[in-house]
């Protein structure tokens, strides 16, 4: 298992320092990463764009510093080797999602875990006699389904950085033992409000209830986190040489079963927890992907639209569960919202996509992230509550860890191609360096509307340059080497080349406007550029201030 930290620590050997700047306003030059594409990004003929990997794209300002004090965090002593194999009412869950948000953050901010090697190599240590954590149910929990949906994913992720053969017995075997020896529940998962115990459930859903042979929870739906989970080992073992074909088609059988009971759930009518349901539409796209299937893809849509008209508060956080206005947000459904928003723009480059995923990340996910580097709930503002509270200042035992996935998304969906077009989705202090390409971009976005990007090295790769509008960038202008340039549509054409040098600029001014998830009818928030202010003009937007924490901390945040 030592390939796993020998792999992240070349890449953090490859790593020049990294400039941190405060809030991202400060331009100044960045050091670029060396990449280490296996192949050539730049061939004829994608659809739709792709992701570079990871080692590829440099993050400085905010977010580098988001990153770092985010894996401070990942490191403290209760997600140490001695503490994270838990025998909870979780299986699996509070070490998959330690595992997962440290390889991801890692591969990310380019720094070197110190305790997940240790934390793989004891692992097996903790299983039963089947290959997974926690008692014998043989499928019937849905919180050891999900729990283990997050450890999958954690060594799925393990296993695609290193290629450690090592880790697909551990897959494969979750994958057999747990989901597989009672498929035929998957088609009977309780669906009908009545089955589940109304409002109950905390922060940390807890077992309310059995019906049909089901352990159901109180995070209603987390069956399919597990489903999430199950998806991604089918993706990686499908290409493995010598797999056996048998655990394959039982795979692909469970999934879709829990593909076919997941559409035929009605999500507000069950009061489904969001962050459920979302890491379900995550795993859509995954299968998607997979399968070319156009329905998965449409399906995912069809519940995103649900949970933008049902599930998003004020400041695009999440009610934990539909039909919850009571209830609390979860950084969690917040970080599954924004990765389900760029994998829709991704895959069909609708706008709107696009700019809730950056609404989402400034006024949500960089809210919700503490002074510690963790992550914490919030209340749902409301017309007759309108101030944003912490409800919990740190969710230790699932957000904390979801951040580090979270914050890695957030840089990696800063550059994508497609034939010869590279896509700039969002504007950060940034740098790319891939298969020949290397840029710096350089902004004071989201507090000015000004960027600046300069190409250090293009040997013929790409000749259209995509760069993103929303509604708030107001009288865009675009140079080329101090030469107004005109657009086609959102991409400049050009053959590219080294020394060349764009400048965005753009007004933000303040403007108000409807919450359109809101189901009353009279609060509007008020905004500058992709900014929420509060009553004070000041943005929601922290950079992990200390002050966000208690029970004294309130913004008023919805205005006539």
């Amino acid at each position: 298992m030592t390939a796993i930290i020998n792999s992240l620590s070349k890449v953090v050997n490859e790593l020049s320092s990294r400039i941190i700047q405060s809030l991202g306003i400060v331009l100044a030059t960045s050091v670029l990463v060396t990449g280490c594409s296996g192949g050539e990004p730049w061939a004829e003929g994608g659809k739709n764009p792709e992701n570079f990997l990871p080692e590829e794209i440099h993050i400085g300002g905010e977010l580098a510093q988001r990153l770092d004090r985010n894996m401070d965090r990942l490191e403290s002593e209760i997600y140490r080797p001695d503490a994270v194999f838990k025998t909870d009412d979780w299986p699996g869950d509070f070490v998959g999602r330690t595992i997962l948000g440290t390889v991801l953050n890692s591969r990310a901010s380019g720094r070197a875990p110190q305790y997940l090697q240790t934390i793989i190599e004891g692992l097996p240590s903790h299983l039963n006699e089947k290959g997974y954590l926690g008692p014998v149910y043989e499928g019937k929990d849905e919180q050891q389904l999900s729990g283990h949906g997050w450890l999958l994913r954690g060594l799925c992720e393990c296993y695609t950085l290193t290629g450690d053969g090592a880790l697909l017995p551990l897959i494969s075997d979750m994958a057999a033992n747990l989901f597989l020896p009672n498929p035929q529940l998957y088609s009977s998962y309780p669906i009908e409000p009545q089955s589940r115990t109304g409002y109950a459930g905390a922060e940390s859903g807890t077992i309310q209830n059995e019906v049909s042979g089901w352990r159901l929870s109180s995070d209603i739906g987390c069956v399919f986190i597990g489903m999430s989970g199950l998806i991604h080992a089918y993706s990686i073992l499908k290409f493995v040489p010598g797999t056996d074909p048998e655990l394959l088609s039982g795979m692909q059988d469970c999934i879709e079963r829990m593909l076919a009971r997941f559409r035929e759930t009605d999500l507000v009518g069950i009061k489904a927890q969001t962050h459920a349901t979302l890491t379900a539409c995550c795993a859509l796209l995954r299968y998607y992907e997979l399968t070319g299937e156009e329905q998965w893809l449409e399906l995912a849509e069809s519940r995103w639209k649900t949970y933008v008209a049902e599930g998003v508060t004020v400041n695009f956080e999440n009610y934990n569960w539909f039909g919850r206005p009571d209830s609390w947000t979860e950084p969690c459904a917040i970080i599954d919202s924004y990765i389900l928003a760029c994998g829709l723009w991704k895959h069909t480059l609708k706008a709107e996509y696009r700019d809730l995923a950056e609404l989402i990340y400034y006024n949500a996910i960089c809210h919700t992230q503490r002074y510690n580097g963790g992550f914490g709930c919030d209340n749902c503002p409301s017309e007759e509550n309108p101030y944003l509270k912490v409800h919990a200042p740190e969710a230790f035992w699932c957000c904390t860890m979801r951040g580090g996935e979270g914050l890695a998304r957030v840089a990696e969906s800063g550059y994508l191609h497609s034939g010869t077009t590279l896509y700039i989705p969002f504007y950060r202090e940034s740098e790319l360096r891939a298969g020949g390409i290397s840029l710096n971009q350089h902004t004071a976005y989201p507090f000015e509307g000004r960027v600046e990007i300069q190409i250090l090295e293009n040997p013929g790769k790409f000749d259209r340059l995509f760069l993103p509008s929303a509604p708030w960038m107001q009288e865009m202008t675009v140079k080329l080497n101090g030469k107004d340039c005109r657009m086609d549509g959102n991409v400049l054409k050009r053959k590219f080349k080294a020394g060349d040098r764009i400048e965005v600029k753009f007004g933000m001014g303040l403007h108000d406007e409807k919450a359109p998830a809101d189901s009353l009818q009279g609060p509007v928030r008020r905004m500058c550029g992709p900014l929420i202010v509060d009553e004070e003009l000041k943005p929601l937007y922290h950079l992990m201030d200390s002050t966000v924490w208690g029970n004294d901390y309130k913004r008023k945040i919805i205005c006539r």
